[in-house]
């Protein structure tokens, strides 16, 4: 048997109810807790930089770690599943848009850096969705550098930094420009590798004698 083969067998064999799905669903759950500690330490939307600032910042550290422990155990022991494959991602992208957009909201992050990012994230998940009837994109290094400084950014927002010095705020805005022009550039190498796989598929099929898709 294959890698592949032994791949596939261990996913179809893993039930939902194992180790690295119950880890993405607690990322999931700890999604409103984590936006209830936010609007906690804020009332009428002003951040006091008090405990519950500090309890968001720990919920997304914790949410964070899971993301990567899940990921390693699922492939450690054999037990990709299909729940996971599309859980996983969409816990992803609740945890960091539930982030940005809260920032926004507490008028910390500017709305135009959170709707980039978002776009971007929505788009090419739509584009993979598009394109799947040719081939699957494969996560590409980009992306995984991209998610990476995205998460630093967001947990340098997160932390009240400016109660401890004002400057490093300046920091954490100058990490989150960094994550956007990566989001911004691997969306469109994303883009490219979509039109790729798609004309490939078509001369494929055209090769092949079969009826193209509209």
């Amino acid at each position: 048997m294959t890698s592949t083969d032994a791949t596939a067998a261990g996913s179809s064999r893993a039930g939902v109810w194992n180790l690295p799905n119950i880890l993405t669903m607690l990322r999931i759950a700890l999604v409103p807790f984590f936006v209830w500690f936010l609007i906690a330490d804020a009332p009428g939307l002003h951040s006091q930089s008090g405990p519950w600032r500090w309890a968001a910042a720990a919920a997304f550290a914790v949410a964070i770690y899971t993301d990567k422990l899940d990921g390693d155990i699922a492939r450690s022991r054999n037990l990709v599943t299909d729940f996971g494959k599309i859980a996983d991602p969409i816990a992803d992208k609740l945890l960091i848009g539930s982030a940005l957009v809260m920032l926004s909201v507490l008028g910390e992050l500017p709305w135009w850096a959170t709707l980039v990012i978002l776009v971007r994230e929505w788009g090419i998940t739509a584009l993979r969705f598009f394109v799947i009837r040719y081939g699957v994109i494969p996560a590409s290094r980009g992306g995984k550098l991209k998610t990476v400084v995205q998460t630093a950014a967001i947990f340098l927002y997160l932390l009240p930094l400016g109660a401890i010095a004002p400057w490093l705020t300046w920091v954490a805005f100058g990490v989150m420009m960094v994550a956007v022009a990566i989001t911004v550039w691997t969306g469109v190498e994303y883009v490219v590798e979509a039109m790729r796989l798609r004309a490939k598929g078509k001369v494929q099929r055209t090769t092949k004698g079969g009826q193209e898709p509209a």
